[in-house]
C-alpha cells in the first residue's frame, strides 16, 4: 500500500528537516507532496530534494487549503500529514501500517514527543495515552486528543466525509477527527512516539494562542451535542 505524506509549507526554517525524516523512511512505498502555500522565504532550503518531492505551489490561504490541494492529488491508498517545522521517526510510517494491519485498521494516531527549536526533547509522550479505542472516544469529550502529524488515514474517508474546512485556520484537524468518529470510523492508538513536534517563537499557534481558543470553542459548541448523543448510543 502507498502511503502519501502531505507537508503543507509555508515560510518555515525547519522545512528540509520535515522533508529529509520522511525520505529517511524504512518504508519505501512513499511518495512526498511538498505544498507551498505562498511562501516568500526559505525556498532555496527545498532545492536538494526537488527530485525526490512533488512540488506545488499555490496562492497562500492556510494549512486546509494546502492539505486539501495535497489530498487531492495524492496517488496513495493512505495519507499522512506533516507540518513542515515537525518531522518523522525513521520507522514511523512502517510501524503504523504494519499496526493498521493487524487491526484493520482505516485511521490511526500515535504519541509523540515535544521538542524545541534545537530538537531536544522538552516532555516526552506528549499526547495523551489510551488503552482502548472507546477511551479515544471519551477523550474527546475534553479535548482534541489527536495530533494530526501523527495520523495515518485511507484517502477513501475524505470520499465520504469531505476534505479539511478551510475557515478554520487553527483547528482544522480537530473539525475533521469529529467528522471521522461521527461517520463511523474508529481511531486506532498505538503507543509509540514517531512524531517530534516542535514548539517554536514563529509557529503559528504560538502567534495566534486567542484566535485558536475562539475556533476550538466554535467547533466544540458545533459538534458535541451531536457527538455526545453518538457514543450514548454507541454504549459509550
Amino acid at each position: 500500500m502507498k502511503v502519501s505524506v502531505i507537508i503543507p509549507f509555508y515560510n518555515c526554517s525547519y522545512v528540509d528537516q520535515a522533508i529529509k525524516s520522511v525520505l529517511n523512511q524504512t518504508y519505501k512505498k512513499i511518495e512526498i507532496i511538498l505544498v507551498d502555500d505562498g511562501s516568500t522565504i526559505h525556498l532555496k532550503k527545498l532545492d536538494p530534494y526537488r527530485g525526490a518531492i512533488r512540488y506545488i505551489r499555490k496562492e497562500n490561504g492556510g494549512t486546509a487549503t494546502a492539505l486539501n490541494l495535497g489530498i487531492q492529488a495524492a496517488s496513495g491508498d493512505f495519507i499522512a500529514w506533516l507540518s513542515s517545522d515537525d518531522y518523522f521517526l525513521p520507522e514511523k510510517i512502517t510501524k503504523q501500517m504494519d499496526f493498521m494491519r493487524d487491526h484493520n485498521a482505516v485511521f490511526s494516531f500515535t504519541n509523540y514527543d515535544y521538542i524545541d527549536k534545537n530538537n531536544n526533547v522538552l516532555l516526552p509522550f506528549s499526547g495523551e495515552r489510551f488503552s482502548t479505542v472507546n477511551e479515544v472516544y471519551k477523550a474527546f469529550l475534553k479535548q482534541n486528543p489527536v495530533n494530526g502529524c501523527t495520523v495515518i488515514m485511507k484517502k477513501d474517508i475524505f470520499k465520504q466525509i469531505g476534505y479539511f474546512n478551510p475557515d478554520l485556520l487553527f483547528t482544522q484537524d480537530y473539525d475533521m477527527w469529529f467528522r471521522v468518529l461521527l461517520n463511523g470510523y474508529k481511531m486506532h492508538y498505538l503507543d509509540e512516539v514517531l512524531t517530534k513536534y516542535r514548539s517554536h517563537e514563529e509557529s503559528s499557534t504560538n502567534k495566534n494562542l486567542l484566535k485558536k481558543k475562539t475556533e476550538i470553542n466554535t467547533v466544540r459548541n458545533y459538534y458535541l451535542p451531536r457527538y455526545k448523543k453518538y457514543i450514548k448510543d454507541l454504549g459509550i
